[in-house]
């Protein structure tokens, strides 16, 4: 019955024009308002899911690290156990260190990764090799893998460099409390290719052979810096990640991807709620016009609002007539905003028809991903700012009863 009064009143004919077009106002902006918050968190949803997927190529889905210092000790037995493990796909034995890379007179800093055969199958780096191959070698012939920054800040083409490059890694005790010794270990890679995922790795990470990195650091055979690990089912890398730990014991730390990168996650999550928060002052601006809307309406309605009390209408049954009448303004000017945001980002999606200005991203348009969630989550957020944006007019409205009692 509210429903079947509000949609008279809002497709009568008014004696005052301006009612109308305000009400038709009153959608539009509802409209656009809307629109305008889904897509924006689209594009919000299509960089979040690239910077994620750059990040999964390079950190895997779990990794064991010591507890305490830099080195972990796991046996043989330990290690076949870890692969039988229910969910467990396949793990890499890693060995990392910052060490001092030099091409003649050209040096930089790097993060020296000495992997296993596995790891091409627990990570991405291998797939994302942009010049050369990604061959490692072994102790005696070791080969290099560079990040694209570090290549250029070398000045080297991973490919087809003639001269082998230099690289000092500081030397370790064995044992879990390590001390830096005043020795420095040299040795020599010829550069096999380079990577290019994404500028925090590519100007960092350089990959070698596990053997390499170990014999130089002078670690032991069962040390290493950390285990990466790929699973067969990433949604169940929590439940992978206790049975590990349990297993493992106090000794060792094992974190998930999201774990591996907390900060960063943490950071787009409270990006998207603050760029939601500010992108809802337009709908809020948008409820000012049912506002408007509705306070002429209810001036308009003033002679049915008393005939309607006459027969024996409640003063709720008043508020709510007015209240669904501000509602259907904001569904329909809703319902309208998520079809046109929907058509957009069809278009976008198949046709790139916005492109991203200076051709330094990976991508040259601007990226959209729809989700179900931001539908339901603007679409509460409309009818929510609705309701209070209605509710000031309405209970006007039903307190016209006691100004008509007056007259």
């Amino acid at each position: 019955m509210n429903l079947f009064f509000a949609w008279r009143y809002f497709n009568s004919k008014k004696s005052t024009t301006a009612i109308n077009v305000i009400a038709w106002i009153s959608i539009v902006a509802m409209t656009f308002g809307t629109a305008a918050l889904i897509l924006v968190l689209s594009v919000f949803n299509g960089f979040e899911g690239l910077v994620k997927s750059l990040y999964s190529s390079f950190y895997t889905d779990l990794k064991i690290f010591p507890a305490q210092g830099k080195v972990l000790s796991l046996t043989q037995d330990q290690l076949n156990k870890l692969k039988g493990f229910s969910g467990v796909e396949n793990y890499s034995l890693i060995a990392e260190e910052k060490a001092l890379l030099q091409n003649g007179e050209q040096q930089s800093i790097v993060s020296l990764k000495g992997v296993d055969e596995n790891y091409q199958y627990v990570s991405g780096v291998a797939k994302s090799i942009i010049r050369g191959t990604f061959e490692l070698g072994d102790a005696e012939n070791a080969k290099i893998v560079l990040g694209a920054g570090i290549e250029n800040a070398i000045g080297v083409q991973s490919d087809r460099n003639l001269f082998p490059l230099v690289i000092h890694i500081p030397k370790r005790t064995t044992g879990n409390n390590l001390q830096l010794n005043s020795n420095i270990a040299s040795g020599v890679l010829n550069s096999s290719g380079a990577f290019a995922i994404q500028q925090d790795f590519d100007n960092k990470y350089a990959i070698t052979n596990l053997a390499f990195v170990k014999g130089m650091m002078g670690m032991a055979t069962n040390e290493y810096s950390a285990v990466e690990i790929s699973t067969t089912d990433e949604t169940n890398a929590d439940e992978i990640k206790n049975n590990i730990a349990q297993f493992l014991g106090k000794e060792y730390l094992v974190l998930t991807r999201f774990e591996q990168n907390r900060n960063l996650y943490s950071i787009m999550q409270a990006e998207k709620w603050v760029i939601f928060a500010v992108l809802c002052l337009i709908l809020i601006v948008a409820a000012f016009n049912i506002i408007g809307a509705l306070t002429m309406l209810v001036l308009e309605k003033e002679k049915d609002i008393s005939v309607l009390y006459a027969l024996g209408g409640s003063t709720n049954f008043i508020q709510k007539i007015f209240l669904s009448t501000g509602m259907l303004l904001a569904v329909i000017g809703g319902a309208m905003g998520m079809l046109l945001a929907t058509a957009v980002a069809w278009l976008q999606v198949e046709y790139k028809l916005i492109p991203l200005q200076g051709g330094s991203f990976l991508i040259n348009y601007f990226p959209v991903q729809l989700k179900l969630s931001d539908y339901l989550l603007v679409g509460i957020s409309v009818i929510v700012i609705a309701l209070l944006a209605s509710w000031i007019p309405s209970r006007k409205a039903a307190l016209q009863k006691f100004s008509l009692r007056s007259e």
